[in-house]
């Protein structure tokens, strides 16, 4: 499945696009993965209790998961998958 990532993360994962191939179907199955793959990840995208950390979005086919199953949605290897970090500007 190919990762969309922007801003910082594109730093951290080396790219604007990251092709990942989780163990499950399931959003946080994707984000696993590529915290595996990237560790330095887990502290921009993640709380302690393994939320998302507030302004992180994660879309699915242009949808925001909060409108969907949040991290337990389902995903298929052809859906676009997004992940936006917090962003500030003025």
């Amino acid at each position: 499945m190919l990762v969309r990532v922007f801003a910082n993360l594109r730093q951290i994962c080396g790219g604007v696009g990251v092709e990942v191939n989780p163990e499950g179907q399931r959003v946080i199955d994707v984000l696993d993965k590529m915290v595996e793959m990237f560790p330095d990840l887990k502290d921009e995208i993640f709380t302690a209790e393994k939320q998302l950390l507030p302004f992180v979005h994660v879309f699915i086919n242009g949808r925001n998961i909060i409108h969907l199953d949040g991290l337990e949605t389902t995903v298929k290897e052809t859906d676009q998958f997004a992940l936006f970090p917090p962003v500030a500007g003025g």
